[in-house]
């Protein structure tokens, strides 16, 4: 069975691969990375034909290139800058980068391995392309997109009704069921409802004149680690340095969890609090999580309502709504949702990553705040990492550690 072209444009991506692109792209072009792909699925098994396509299907991919279109487009972006737009109009997706096998057991390996701002570009493009051709060759898609569109039709209903009252992102991009159909969720989403705000994807964002929405992904802090000068516990510190420097606070919403919010939180300064219009959650209790933020700005003397809440961690309708209700006096709230407007069908989704392993040929890692969601191929490093985070953390004043305590006591208090 041979698809149709899952990408069709180099702009069907989302908005923070250019932003930390760009960043790479004028300050940090002697990196290089090698990103992994796993499934955290069990029992998901692939075959021969579904490689076949994969392979098919990069090879297309690496045959595009920016269109003079696109290139207006992402020149309209206020805080992306002409020299980068001009460096894309020369870069494509080079083939040779990207690395793909089949274990006997159905096991997918893929691996991409090339210069950091060319490799970290093949993430989303290639989740698309996995996930596409899985559910298409598994399953019957008339039938999945049907249970789709039915649960599509209730969730516009529901906000119609003033069941859901929050503001939210399509942040659906990787595990959506298709490209068609991330196309019609969009569409359906800004038209019917008055809800979505905008999209992660930029050629959706470009196709329905709507705000395109990002800010950075874990791997713009784990690539600190694999730079030799700067010390393990303090990546927080050079990447909010270096995003502010690039963006000038034009595009300001930090991501907390890559090596702990706690550790983040000894970097997020006073200047910093006022250089970033606000902070997103991708792990960990979100209700705890936001108090502690809240906490924070307050410990400055910043009204925690000028600021923004972005949550984005595995997201439905009825738990965003849950925060909403609980943070909506207290902050600024917004929400990327992502699977569950692109990927819920009356089979269950994958759950798929493709991660950044190693940068210089040194190992990187995400630690986060939700323990299972650490993902690193060497161990001893991993271990090292934990080690170096946790002397920091050990080492903050003591004020801080009563504000870690009384978190974590809230926290036990909630499962009980």
């Amino acid at each position: 069975m041979k698809l149709e072209p899952i990408v069709v444009s180099l702009l069907d991506t989302d908005l923070y691969k250019f932003n930390m692109d760009q960043v790479i792209f004028h300050k940090h072009t002697d990196l290089c990375g090698e990103y992994h792909f796993k499934c955290r699925n069990e029992d998901i098994r692939f075959t021969k034909e579904m490689l076949e396509e994969i392979n098919a299907q990069i090879d297309h991919l690496c045959s595009l290139s920016f269109t003079k279109r696109e290139l207006d487009y992402l020149r309209s972006i206020r805080f992306i800058k002409n020299d980068y737009v001009e460096f894309l109009r020369l870069w494509h997706p080079i083939r040779e980068y990207v690395f793909t096998s089949l274990s006997e057991d159905g096991e997918l390996s893929v691996i991409v391995d090339g210069p950091l701002f060319s490799a970290m570009q093949f993430e989303i493009y290639l989740l698309e392309i996995i996930n596409e051709v899985y559910f298409r060759l598994s399953y019957n898609y008339e039938e999945l997109q049907a249970s789709a569109m039915e649960r599509l039709d209730q969730k516009i209903a529901d906000f119609n009704s003033g069941k859901y009252t929050f503001s939210f992102a399509e942040f659906g991009c990787r595990r959506r069921l298709s490209r068609e159909w991330q196309d019609e969720v969009v569409r359906r989403l800004a038209t019917e409802t008055k809800n979505c705000v905008g999209t992660s994807n930029v050629y959706l964002a470009m196709k329905y004149d709507l705000t395109p929405i990002g800010t950075y992904a874990h791997e713009f802090v784990q690539m600190y680690q694999g730079i030799d000068s700067i010390p393990l516990a303090f990546t927080n510190h050079y990447a909010l340095r270096d995003w502010y420097d690039e963006y000038d606070g034009d595009n300001g919403t930090a991501l907390t969890d890559t090596i702990t919010t706690d550790l983040f939180l000894l970097d997020f300064n006073r200047s910093m609090v006022n250089n970033y219009s606000g902070v997103r959650h991708d792990s960990g209790d979100p209700f705890v999580w936001g108090d502690k933020i809240i906490d924070h700005y307050k410990k400055y003397g910043v009204d925690p309502k000028t600021k923004l809440l972005l949550f984005s961690d595995s997201l439905n309708f009825d738990n965003a709504q849950a925060l909403y209700e609980y943070f909506k006096d207290k902050t600024k709230v917004s929400f990327g949702i992502g699977t569950f407007c692109s990927n819920d069908t009356c089979v269950d989704p994958l759950n798929i990553v493709i991660k950044l392993q190693y940068v210089n040929d040194r190992p990187v890692a995400k630690l986060s705040d939700t323990p299972g969601k650490a993902m690193c191929d060497d161990e001893s490093y991993l271990h090292y990492l934990k080690n170096s985070v946790q002397f920091r953390l050990d080492r903050e004043p003591n004020e801080q550690r009563h504000i870690k305590a009384k978190y974590e006591k809230r926290k036990y208090e909630k499962r009980m």
